[in-house]
């Protein structure tokens, strides 16, 4: 089971996600827990990179928002549990460009921005936490983390 700070893994996870999916990759060693970042827009150079990097068993592929189900899928649960009258204004807003943003403006039109965020961000670290429990890595707390919980042990 190899180890990797949790901090490291969301900013991975976030890296990943913020493009269409192929276009950043994020890779973990699972020998030394050490993250490699890869974007067809901004490519790093070769030398950084394992020449096995893709073909590899030593390295997981860290998943895309939307191999976790965590793009329009959770918009849409949200909806079916927050607000359910306006599923089918925003599964059709979903099949247009632009999508995200109109769900978020319709979102804050309707108050309820902040619950999205946190609706978001709690299905995330479980989505990520189950798919570190099925690849055998285990979460360590981040530096920052760990100094708030002991000053607020202090």
């Amino acid at each position: 089971m190899v180890t990797v700070k949790d901090d490291d893994l969301l900013l991975a996870f976030a890296f990943v996600s913020s493009g269409a999916p192929m276009e950043h990759r994020a890779f973990v060693s699972v020998e030394t827990g050490r993250i490699y970042w890869v974007s067809e827009l901004d490519p790093v150079d070769e030398e950084e990179l394992p020449d096995d990097l893709d073909s590899s068993d030593a390295y997981l592929e860290v998943p895309h928002k939307n191999d976790l189900d965590l793009g329009r899928q959770l918009a849409l649960r949200f909806l079916n549990e927050q607000l359910p009258s306006k599923y089918d204004q925003v599964a059709d807003i979903f099949h247009r460009r632009g999508a995200y943003r109109r769900f978020k403006e319709l979102l804050a039109a309707e108050g309820c921005l902040d619950r999205w965020y946190a609706f978001e961000t709690k299905a995330t670290e479980e989505a990520l936490k189950e798919w570190c429990r099925k690849n055998d890595v285990h979460l360590a707390e981040g530096d920052e983390k760990q100094s708030a919980r002991r000053d607020a042990s202090d």
